[in-house]
């Protein structure tokens, strides 16, 4: 065997004693907090860019809802630990929504393991915004996610490499957000100094929506937004209302 094999085997071996001492922390977590998960819905966001965007726009749609809700976002992978106590936190405050974004290295540790995914979300895959690791590598721990039999799936569909990962279905529903062939599609945008307005139609509804975010990627994450919106069966004019709230520090 070669010291390349050697090396191999040496970090599957680990990885796999890595993985299932994850597991088994999440089942005593879950015991830990009483398992509040049970009482909300888990929204998870994921993607190369744009995960904590769209977090905050599904935060203030559901919030122009009158639903309560707590959000989790950032670019940066946490603990399994620190997420088990988020959800404990955000039950006791009386939440039913929880929204929460991780980079591909937290899904390769595996921090939603045991939990119930009501709706998993894909920004984009965009390879560019990868840091130290190759594309396979991203999409294998995307996998992890989107394995978890989600209730629904949301997907961007004018993704460059969005044949790579359009396996990826809900128990439920998958629905896409894009220019074409989607559920949300996205017919026209406007670019501002400060802002984005965009129309969207949905089935027969059409949507113009706007944000104090600029930039053309703005349209896609209000699309994103939209579509885990509407998939929670939130009213069209809630999700206008909540897109148009959200104010980036």
């Amino acid at each position: 065997m070669s010291e390349r094999e050697k090396s191999n085997k040496r970090n599957d071996k680990n990885g796999g004693l890595k993985d299932k001492t994850q597991k088994i922390k999440a089942k005593i977590l879950k015991s830990y907090y009483g398992n509040p998960i049970k009482d909300m819905k888990l929204i998870a966001i994921t993607g190369s860019t744009g995960k904590t965007t769209v977090a905050h726009y599904v935060h203030e749609i559901l919030r122009a809802a009158g639903e309560q809700v707590a959000v989790l976002a950032s670019d940066q992978p946490f603990k399994i630990g620190m997420l088990h106590k988020f959800l404990s936190d955000a039950w006791k405050a009386g939440a039913n929504y929880v929204v929460v974004t991780v980079p591909a290295e937290g899904l390769r540790d595996n921090v939603f393991y045991g939990l119930p995914i009501s709706v998993a979300a894909m920004t984009n895959f965009v390879t560019s915004g990868l840091k130290d690791m190759e594309p396979k590598e991203f999409l294998d721990n995307e996998k992890t996610l989107f394995d978890m039999k989600p209730e629904i799936v949301v997907l961007n569909h004018d993704d460059i490499n969005y044949d790579t990962f359009a396996e990826f279905r809900g128990k439920n529903d998958t629905i896409t957000y894009g220019q074409s062939s989607s559920e949300v599609k996205i017919l026209n945008s406007k670019l501002y100094s400060k802002g984005t307005e965009a129309t969207f139609s949905i089935k027969t509804d059409i949507l113009t929506v706007a944000t104090f975010v600029p930039g053309e990627t703005a349209v896609s994450y209000m699309a994103c937004a939209t579509a885990i919106a509407h998939t929670l069966g939130i009213e069209n004019d809630k999700i206008v209302d909540g897109l148009a709230e959200y104010i980036p520090e």
